[in-house]
This record gives structure tokens, sequence and C-alpha cells, in this order.
């Protein structure tokens, strides 16, 4: 009988779990908005970047990645030395990295991966002396290609991390 008990209670608590986690699943989907989804992490020591206005500027360059990795080649490790050496130069300034996916694989898969992309990129800053309360971070997925083709050449094009200058809302442009 003990057993029986045990088992129920048991049982009764991974269901519990179960539908915990579903109910997570579905309040999640439901809250993300195609247009602009809200990040993927909440670390604290990141700046919140939600009301200003990002632009891209031709010192801060974006980096690519292989196939399902998040790992920087040294020749991207090059490119964000230089990203970082502009950023020292500029300690006012605020970035945010968005990571970047290919067409491929899952909306799920391709927002951690994005993510993961992104938070090696402020990794790197960080171990190059970037403060790291200077850098945001999002995932964009496979929703902001800048290739459209379902070729290999476009897809290597959508595996990156953009480094865009956060501008508050009404400086932007200035």
């Amino acid at each position: 009988m003990k057993n029986t008990m045990k088992f129920a209670a048991l049982a009764a608590g991974s269901l519990a779990l179960v539908l915990a986690g579903c109910a997570h699943v579905q309040h999640t989907q439901a809250q993300a908005a195609p247009a602009a989804p809200a990040p993927t992490t909440t670390n604290a020591s990141e700046p919140v970047v939600r009301t200003s206005v990002m632009r891209s500027i031709p010192e801060l360059k974006t980096v690519h990645f292989a196939f399902n990795s998040a790992e920087l080649s040294a020749r991207m490790r090059a490119l964000l030395r230089g990203n970082a050496a502009w950023l020292k130069g500029h300690p006012d300034a605020t970035v945010q990295v968005a990571g970047n996916c290919d067409q491929r694989g899952t909306e799920e898969y391709n927002l951690a991966l994005g993510q993961r992309r992104a938070e090696a990129v402020r990794r790197y800053y960080s171990l190059l002396g970037v403060a790291p309360h200077r850098v945001a971070t999002i995932s964009y997925g496979k929703d902001k290609p800048i290739c459209q083709q379902m070729t290999s050449s476009c897809w290597r094009q959508n595996r990156r991390a953009d480094t865009l200058l956060a501008e508050p809302a009404g400086m932007a442009g200035n």
C-alpha cells in the first residue's frame, strides 16, 4: 500500500511538472511578436536598449558563423578586435549584438542559436576590454535574413551577428 501511495504521489508530481512546462511553452509562444522579438535572455549586466534605435555603422563589422555553430573563427575574432577598438575609443557608445541564423531549422532552435552567437560576440568583446554593461544581446533567429534565396551562399550571409549602435530614440541619425 505504501509503495502504491508513493507511486501515485510521484506520478501526480510528474504530471504537474509536465503541465507547468506546457503552460510555459504556450505562454511564451503567445508573447512572441514577429516584428520585434523580445530578447531571449535577461542578463542583468546588459544595458536596456528597448527604447533605443539600432543603427548599423561602417566601423562596426558583421561577423559570420559556420553552419550550426556559435564559435568565432580566427578571421571573425580579428574583425571583432577592430570593433572593440572602435568601442573603446567611444566609451559612451552602447551597442546591441543581434544574432541571426539561416532559414533552415525550427524557430525555437534558431532563436537559441542566434542567442548563443550574440553572447559569443559579447563575451569576446568583454575579453578585449569592452565593459559588458555597454553590450546588449538579442536573437532574431531566422526572422531577419539579409538574403532570401535558398542557396548555400545565401545561407552563409544569414548566419551572422551584427553589432549595432544603440541610440536614444530622439537622437538617431544625429
